[in-house]
């Protein structure tokens, strides 16, 4: 398989991550949280996985200071298990490294080890529990935070 190309989220992407979105989170964002979050929150970076000219994944981060706040992530469907939900996190820990960012940090469903399992093997490790988290069905939530390397 080919390796996807890494690029900013823009909102001519938007009905494509709408998909995803769509069939990736029982409570999923409007497509108008997008847009705000692309156009208008300057904490926000957001990013989209490309393969063959389909979008194929994205993430969303925010930066405070010195952190970096791994939003949301999800792959299409047709693409999960071939590694590019670890492509797409590999490049936006590179870019964080690159804007001096020293940490970063994301919340993860209890129940998904598969995730679990990619951010630890990224060096992501669980450093708290947010009980009740998630509306949909009150599952808790695993804080992961990762220390970055930077050149400062």
């Amino acid at each position: 398989m080919e390796v996807p190309i890494i690029r900013k989220m823009t909102t001519k992407d938007l009905n494509d991550v709408m998909y995803i979105e769509e069939n990736s989170f029982p409570i999923p964002w409007t497509k108008a949280s997008f847009e705000k979050e692309i156009k208008s929150n300057i904490c926000a970076r957001y990013y989209v996985a490309v393969l063959a000219d389909k979008i194929v994944a994205y993430l969303g981060m925010w930066i405070i200071i010195d952190e970096a706040h791994i939003t949301n992530i999800a792959v299409h469907p047709q693409f999960r298990g071939k590694k590019i939900g670890k492509k797409i996190v590999e490049e936006v820990i590179k870019e964080a490294i690159g804007l001096g960012i020293a940490r970063m940090t994301l919340e993860v469903r209890k129940n998904n080890i598969t995730a679990q399992g990619l951010y630890r093997s990224l060096g992501f490790l669980p450093c708290g529990i947010r009980p009740g988290y998630y509306s949909d069905n009150g599952e808790d939530a695993v804080i992961m935070w990762k220390e970055l390397k930077t050149n400062m």
